[in-house]
């Protein structure tokens, strides 16, 4: 089943509300920074679903993409990382009846993501870095094998977080990082009542344009 879902008032709110710490933030390092840098940024996932619920299990995980931009404010040690990406993630879900038998689901996400990284440079070139993500939930699919649709209960929006490493070789910065959610995406599926939660290993490259 496919659903695009606009940004109605609900997510609106949600954005308004985390845009405000994201402004803060950006105040807070503003106010301290040294280096300030801004450029596009793209990468790969691979992301899974963790469910917490009676006949279902995780299955397996799903190749995703993400593509957007960075900014970087910061001063010799510590540094405030925002991100604005459109990201599709995914994961599979396996499900058994009382026969023991199984089907799998799969379901992909797309989203609008907002990471908020806050991190220590070492050396100059090493990063260690932590901090919130907010997702927004733009559309999904989520079907069996035969392709029929099913009935699944996701949130408008989701708060998780990420944390890693990072490298900056010249322009280039590179990010390996773990991301996981820290709310249900879902209450249910199929009238089921379900915790699934999205987990990923992200690895992406920024290039900055200054």
């Amino acid at each position: 089943m496919g659903r695009f879902t606009f940004l109605n008032g609900k997510k609106i709110r949600f954005v308004k509300k985390y845009f405000l710490v994201v402004s803060f933030l950006g105040m807070m390092g503003s106010a301290m920074a040294q280096d300030f840098s801004i450029g596009p940024k793209v990468g790969v996932s691979q992301g899974n679903i963790a469910v917490n619920g009676e006949g279902y299990s995780s299955g397996d995980s799903k190749l995703g993409y993400h593509v957007g931009a960075f900014v970087r404010m910061g001063g010799s040690s510590f540094f405030i990382q925002p991100e604005f990406l459109y990201t599709n993630t995914g994961g599979q879900i396996i499900q058994k009846n009382d026969a023991g038998e199984e089907r799998n689901i799969d379901a992909s996400f797309n989203r609008l993501d907002i990471p908020m990284m806050l991190g220590f440079k070492v050396a100059n070139f090493f990063r260690l870095q932590a901090g919130p993500i907010a997702s927004i939930l733009l559309d999904y699919k989520i079907e069996d094998a035969v392709q029929v649709a099913q009935d699944v209960d996701y949130r408008n929006a989701t708060i998780g977080y990420q944390a890693g490493v990072g490298l900056d070789i010249g322009n280039l910065i590179l990010d390996l990082k773990y991301e996981s959610s820290l709310g249900k995406n879902s209450k249910s599926v199929a009238g089921f009542e379900t915790d699934q939660r999205q987990n990923q290993i992200v690895l992406s490259a920024g290039f900055r344009l200054f």
